[in-house]
């Protein structure tokens, strides 16, 4: 498996602040694309579950990239705990490659 290209994954309230995110780390060149989606949520959250809709980013990136992606995102959120994850990506040549130029 190639372990150069991941896909980082945060959530957020609010659609704007969401799109906001994802246009800073594409002009910063950090990620090559993102997709943004409605989704509902269900957590446990100070002592009670709770279920709220939410917007779900979803960013390809090289892994070296991380560390500074969690960074700004830390900086942005709004969340007292944002949810900051990636996946490991393989697949098709051509679309990680695509990732490796858009990147820097």
């Amino acid at each position: 498996m190639n372990k150069k290209y991941i896909m980082v994954t945060t959530t957020f309230n609010n659609k704007e602040e969401a799109l906001r995110l994802m246009n800073l780390l594409l002009e910063k060149r950090l990620v090559s694309c993102g997709q943004l989606m409605s989704i509902i949520s269900a957590y446990h959250w100070n002592g009670k579950i709770e279920n709220e809709e939410e917007y779900l980013l979803q960013m390809k990136t090289k892994k070296n990239l991380y560390k500074e992606i969690e960074k700004i995102i830390k900086e942005k959120h709004t969340y007292e705990l944002p949810q900051i994850v990636y996946y490991e990506l393989d697949g098709y040549d051509k679309y990680l490659e695509w990732i490796e130029n858009e990147t820097r």
